[in-house]
């Protein structure tokens, strides 16, 4: 047997093995052979030349040839041929056809050998992780069991088969042992490409994979029959999960613990001994918090659907077991129902009430100019500010049991005498401040609202007109507090840590449809300038013919 023949059915041997080891197409395994030869061939015959290879998948015979064009005048003696040369290789050839010149097979030695089949290997390597990654990547969410293959810098290698995944550290429930050679279930958060293959990240600590156990532990959930709305984790300590169920004769709540707690246990055990209460989820923002506080009971919540904030009252024996242990039965709880919740004792929410009616009952009687018992009447009413007296319907003022029209007709000119004063207070700030007249002529934004802009460094359209949407509305997100210690003013101003610093006017409360409309009019004279543009190049170019 020839060195060649031996060659090709080493590379056929290669090509069967690697193809049903590797599980991909065998194809791909030939083709890459075939670039191989190509390769090994350009090394033979000149690297200028466009050499192609074909191989017999079922006989190994190899076919070698180089494709040149037909030209008038040879420039690239490598891959051009006259018409004449043209017309030996194929009768007929005209310019401009490309046409096929044989070459005798190469005899592959060791050294063409041993390259031929790394290129082999390589294209193999990157046609398996491409099949790994076809295989995981629309198995994100999906709950995957594998073998632990070592513990790298604190990393769990996960082996899954025909693929590895990683359990990173912040993503292990703490304190529990990774022991190589043990089985471990998990859930694929995330899988992406990298030249190393793919990147499958997975994850015990997610509030996903506590789900998906439930699923599988409880047939309800896996039918669809009882559903779980919300969850938050405290991986390895506590968790929280919200179920609903659709069909009233079976109760959510009973259905996931299960008889005798084995359905919840079960989970339980897979999770360390994670406790998890089961908590019935409502439609009902307040309804939902107050269950999401359990054991604690609750007294009173005060919802601020604007703010996405709650306050809690508990009784002052509740207040430990309500905020939990460093906080975390409080930090559950706004995980869950997706609010910020504040946890008052009753003697601090009424000290909050008597301090927010002393201020409000000042205020009105400094701007409106009354008397304490007036004062406190409307605050009383519930009005809390000036706009509220100003721009309410006259009637309702007048409604208040002793006012009549004359008393509400002299209460609505006087708070708008007073908003006109802190209009023309903010605005000479706003002046001060070097912040742009043009400004004041955007739709929505008040002259308060101005110098905050001035202060945060935005003093004309151009500075205005850099901002994107959430730049400038989006509101202040502040961490969960354990307990409301200040009760002074309104939420927003508190001392707290900062989660999201929100945009410059975030604490006003503009909706996205009045920040897109502000700005959009603080970006109209780019527009304008343009269109102003246009025409004046016609006119110069109209006057440059004539």
């Amino acid at each position: 047997m020839s060195a060649i023949s031996a060659n090709k059915a080493e590379l056929l041997a290669i090509a069967n093995a690697v193809a049903s080891e590797k599980m991909i197409d065998k194809s791909i395994v030939i083709e890459a052979m075939e670039e191989a030869i190509q390769k090994s061939a350009r090394n033979r015959y000149g690297a200028e030349n466009d050499i192609r290879a074909k191989l017999d998948p079922l006989t190994g015979d190899l076919t070698l040839w180089r494709v040149v064009e037909v030209v008038e005048e040879v420039e690239d003696y490598f891959k051009q041929v006259d018409l004449k040369q043209g017309d030996k290789l194929q009768p007929g050839a005209k310019v401009g056809d490309f046409i096929v010149d044989p070459l005798p097979p190469v005899d592959l030695g060791r050294i063409d050998a041993q390259s031929a089949k790394q290129v082999i290997f390589q294209k193999v390597r990157d046609a398996e992780r491409e099949r790994q990654f076809e295989e995981f990547k629309d198995r994100q969410g999906e709950v995957i069991t594998g073998v632990i293959k070592s513990v790298e810098f604190g990393h769990v290698i996960v082996n899954l088969g025909r693929a590895e995944g990683v359990i990173r550290r912040d993503q292990q429930i703490p304190r529990e042992a990774a022991r190589t050679g043990e089985r471990v279930r998990a859930l694929i958060t995330k899988v992406e490409r990298n030249n190393r293959g793919p990147q499958i990240f997975l994850s015990r600590a997610h509030p996903d994979f506590m789900k998906k156990l439930f699923a599988q532990e409880v047939p309800e959930i896996y039918d669809g029959i009882i559903e779980i709305k919300a969850a938050a984790r405290d991986a390895g300590s506590r968790a929280k999960i919200g179920v609903i169920s659709r069909d009233g004769s079976i109760d959510p709540v009973g259905a996931c613990v299960g008889m005798k707690g084995s359905r919840v246990q079960a989970v339980v055990q897979e999770l360390q001994g994670e406790k998890i209460d089961i908590i019935p989820w409502s439609e009902d923002t307040a309804t939902f918090v107050v269950n999401a506080l359990q054991p604690a009971t609750v007294s009173r919540v005060v919802l601020d659907e604007d703010d996405g904030r709650i306050e809690v009252v508990v009784p002052d024996d509740q207040l430990s077991l309500a905020i939990g242990r460093r906080g975390q039965n409080v930090r559950l709880a706004s995980q869950l129902t997706g609010h910020q919740i504040d946890i008052m004792t009753e003697e601090e929410a009424s000290e909050k009430r008597t301090k927010e009616f002393a201020e409000r009952s000042k205020m009105f009687e400094e701007e409106l100019d009354v008397d304490e018992t007036l004062s406190q009447l409307l605050v009383a009413e519930g009005f809390a500010e000036l706009e509220e007296v100003g721009y309410v319907d006259l009637a309702e003022l007048a409604s208040i049991e002793g006012f009549d029209n004359d008393l509400a007709e002299e209460l609505q000119s006087r708070a708008l005498e007073a908003l006109e004063r802190q209009e023309a207070a903010h605005r000479q700030v706003r002046r001060d401040l070097g912040v742009e007249d043009a400004l004041a002529e955007i739709p929505h934004l008040t002259e308060a609202m101005l110098v905050t802009l001035g202060k945060a460094g935005i003093k004309t359209l151009d500075d205005l007109a850099d901002l994107a949407t959430d730049e400038l509305i989006a509101k202040k997100r502040e961490a969960p507090r354990r307990r409301n210690n200040d009760a002074a003013g309104p939420p927003q101003r508190r001392p707290q840590r900062e989660t999201d610093k929100g945009g410059v006017l975030g604490e006003y409360g503009l909706s996205e449809e009045q920040g897109n409309v502000i700005i959009m009019a603080a970006r109209a004279h780019w527009f304008e300038d343009d269109a102003v543009s246009v025409p004046t190049e016609e006119a110069a170019d109209a006057d440059s013919t004539q």
